[in-house]
């Protein structure tokens, strides 16, 4: 880790945050996951679990802080370091299986709350399926933006790994529709 990447981090981070904060209102509808995702893809997957951490607990301060903090630490955790190690070993892989991914990414969010929300006596069934709609309003939009976030932060990434002399495959997503 040098101070660029961790900068690069906390920024993203910053971003994340103040994005679930603005679409508070919204239910489940936030950039959390897909930033997440877009770092761990393309920063590797230890950067993924430092984003899932940083963004949850910070993020949690404001909304609210309680026992599903430590779930939703681990949920994003496991996307983003999945997102890191297809990255690292599929650094080509096209956007719209990112989206794919994010799309899936949402609905196993939702299922490891469901599970938390089990370990504390609740009926998994019920509350999962109650909780559908919103891990689908999640899912969806994981996708969206997904979608809009990936050109503008793959300047970023690029202007990283051109600063720090890495070379090689880039693993940015769609490399070849948003080089500038």
């Amino acid at each position: 880790m040098n101070i660029y990447k961790i900068t690069l981090i906390a920024m993203l981070a910053s971003l994340a945050v103040a994005g679930r904060i603005a679409l508070s209102h919204v239910p489940n509808v936030q950039p959390v996951t897909a930033i997440i995702i877009l770092t761990g893809f393309w920063m590797g997957p230890a950067a993924g679990l430092i984003m899932a951490f940083l963004t949850t607990v910070v993020s949690n301060m404001l909304l609210g802080m309680g026992y599903w903090t430590i779930w939703q630490v681990v949920a994003w955790s496991i996307i983003g370091l999945l997102a890191g190690t297809i990255g690292k070993f599929k650094p080509e892989f096209p956007a719209w299986g990112l989206t794919i991914y994010g799309f899936l990414s949402g609905i196993f969010f939702g299922v490891v709350i469901s599970l938390t929300m089990r370990s504390i006596g609740q009926p998994f069934w019920a509350y999962y399926l109650a909780g559908l709609p919103y891990d689908i309003n999640h899912a969806i939009s994981n996708v969206i933006f997904i979608l809009i976030l990936s050109p503008v932060l793959s300047t970023l990434f690029r202007r990283y790994r051109k600063r720090n002399g890495l070379t090689g495959n880039t693993p940015f997503v769609g490399t070849r529709n948003y080089r500038a």
